[in-house]
């Protein structure tokens, strides 16, 4: 699964590679890799696969799920597909409480006790979701664990993860991206050793030698 969907995110650019010409995530950070897995949710075949995948996760990592949680907005349509496939009520958490109304975060019903499983579709510097969890320790539910679609692996990511208590599991990840990458030829060996450089620490732009000026994106 971790090849076949590294190659399947590759091809419909819902991973984006560019180490000559590195993009800027809004934290300031350049880097070689952007990621928008909600591109996946055009693609009707591997929309069902990542669905089924994140499925076949929660029951075998978090058997004890009773409540599937997506993290807002990109997580929403993957928890919906997967909580579908598992036969499990489904909730979405804001990144912070509406404005108006009933000023809810989180969307949809969660009881005191129930257990909860995340759904998040990237894992970066793991700080989204460990907010998401906070949300739902809060309403009283208890948090299982987390199961996403790709994550960058970062090790700033794994310290907030494991200071939260948060384990997580994902579908394929940035070491198995980057072999698929180079035995497709997407990247050079050179290439692909300067995304390795990127991963041991982002905010050392040594790894950036001969790049070109970095392009803005969203992070």
């Amino acid at each position: 699964m971790k090849d076949w969907l590294a190659n399947e995110l590759l091809k419909i650019e819902a991973v984006s590679l560019s180490p000559n010409e590195p993009y800027t995530w809004t934290s300031g950070i350049k880097s070689p890799i952007y990621c928008d897995n909600r591109l996946t949710l055009s693609y009707p075949k591997l929309r069902k696969a990542i669905a089924q995948g994140l499925a076949d996760m929660v029951k075998e990592h978090y058997p004890a799920a009773e409540v599937v949680a997506g993290t807002a907005t990109a997580g929403i349509a993957h928890a919906a597909l997967a909580a579908d496939l598992l036969e499990l009520p489904m909730i979405y958490v804001r990144s912070s409480s509406k404005s108006h109304g009933k000023e809810n975060r989180i969307e949809g019903a969660v009881h005191e006790g129930q257990q909860v499983v995340i759904i998040e579709d990237l894992i970066s510097t793991g700080g989204s979701v460990v907010k998401v969890q906070d949300a739902l320790l809060d309403n009283g539910a208890h948090v299982l664990g987390t199961a996403a679609i790709f994550t960058y692996g970062l090790q700033k990511g794994i310290d907030v993860l494991q200071g939260a208590g948060l384990s997580w599991e994902t579908l394929t990840d940035y070491s198995a991206l980057i072999e698929t990458a180079l035995s497709n030829e997407y990247l050079s060996r050179e290439e692909a050793e300067r995304l390795r450089l990127w991963k041991k620490d982002p905010e050392d732009e040594a790894w950036m030698k001969h790049a070109s000026p970095s392009t803005m994106v969203e992070e």
